[in-house]
């Protein structure tokens, strides 16, 4: 099996080659051939889809995998008449609007099961639904007994990710600009939001006119050759991100106030007492070692993913951790919760949980435990990627 890979920096590339390398169709060895893609908010550009088609062409691969989708990618394979097959993990995801979604060649697997029905209502037939997955091989190779491990050990809470409060971020940017009346409508509607779990009520709450005067602050184009539309792009790509890092930051806050914390992000200006900002963490030399070290691990998931289990989840659980998660709907169909791992619906229900799960040592080892041999047994990558291609109809 000859898989035409589109190489593009992904947090999980790498343990889903491992895997891929290892499937055999039909007891082939599998062969991947990588093709360096740096195009990847770019939709049109002759001179790259010829270089591709004739790379496709000169290879005669099988199909062809990317993380995350490209329409650029489609366009080619459809063209070549070859299986595009593509696996998003990010959500918003503005490619899947594009026109080429319908393209026959494309096999699009979306991890966000919202994500899914959105497209699949409206008869879109080439989407699919696929939740992440961890690589617990790899991941049993990170043990605290390591030396590096050793600024990693013993921690209470900690949270890996972005704290969205990076200079010229796109609320931040609208602002001296945005009408008052609207700047306290969106800061009333975001304060609602933050106190609902489960439901994101955002896209509708933005009329036309709202949307007019953000876009008078902030000019945000659909792009011509997709359908996404300005209400999508200033509900997550604005609103649900400004969001997120509010209730980030409180969050964690808070939590700080009565135990130390540990943070993770790109951002190494965030502060606040009880909060140790360590910068970020890489992913795959020593973020299993901030899991497997941390009593209990955050996942506070970004709101414009609406039922998606993040890759964060899967990461913690597949490291042995313990996962305290905000409420997100794809978990309850893999996951019990209290059984393999917790959730929380309010601020006060987060603070109380962090309080009982502190000071109940057996009781979360041995959810995190649960949630580890689930993840070995049902969510590894071994087991998506035949999922993928027998889905896909590579059989």
């Amino acid at each position: 099996m000859k898989v035409f890979y589109i190489d593009v920096e992904s947090f999980c590339a790498n343990d889903f080659i491992d895997s891929l390398l290892k499937y055999r169709l039909h007891g082939k060895t599998t062969e991947i051939l990588k093709y360096a893609y740096s195009n990847v908010g770019i939709w049109h550009d002759p001179e790259r889809e010829n270089d591709m088609l004739q790379s496709i062409k000169k290879e005669s691969p099988d199909f062809a995998f990317s993380f995350n989708y490209y329409p650029l990618v489609s366009k080619v394979c459809q063209k070549a008449g070859l299986k595009y097959i593509s696996w998003v993990y990010d959500n918003p995801q503005v490619a899947l609007y594009h026109y080429t979604l319908v393209n026959s060649c494309n096999e699009v697997f979306l991890f966000d099961s919202e994500m899914y029905e959105t497209y699949a209502s409206q008869g879109i037939k080439t989407v699919h639904y696929m939740p992440l997955a961890a690589s617990t091989e790899r991941l049993d190779k990170f043990t605290m007994s390591d030396a590096k491990a050793a600024s990693y050990r013993s921690k209470k809470v900690s949270f890996v990710g972005s704290m969205y409060t990076e200079e010229h971020n796109f609320y931040e940017r609208m602002l001296p600009k945005l009408d008052p009346y609207v700047h306290g409508y969106l800061e009333g509607l975001m304060r609602s939001q933050i106190h609902i779990q489960g439901y994101n009520f955002i896209e509708n709450c933005l009329s036309d006119d709202i949307i007019s005067k953000m876009y008078d602050a902030l000019p945000l184009e659909p792009h011509k050759d997709g359908v996404d539309t300005k209400n999508y792009l200033y509900s997550d790509y604005v609103i649900n991100r400004r969001i997120t890092g509010i209730e980030r930051a409180e969050l964690l806050t808070k939590i700080a106030r009565k135990y130390p914390v540990d943070l993770y992000t790109k951002d190494e200006s965030f502060s606040a007492p009880g909060i140790n900002n360590h910068g970020i963490v890489t992913y795959y030399d020593y973020m299993p070692y901030v899991f497997k070290g941390s009593d209990i691990n955050l996942n506070i998931s970004l709101r414009s993913i609406k039922k998606g289990i993040p890759l964060r989840c899967f990461d913690i659980m597949g490291c042995g951790g313990f996962l305290l998660s905000n409420f997100q709907e794809d978990f309850f169909r893999y996951f019990e919760p209290d059984v393999d791992f917790v959730f929380y619906e309010s601020q006060s229900d987060l603070l109380n949980k962090v309080d009982f799960y502190l000071q109940h040592e057996d009781e979360r080892k041995a959810i995190a435990e649960r949630a580890y041999e689930k993840i070995k047994k049902d969510h590894n990558f071994n087991v998506r990627v035949e999922q993928i291609l027998t889905e896909a109809g590579i059989t």
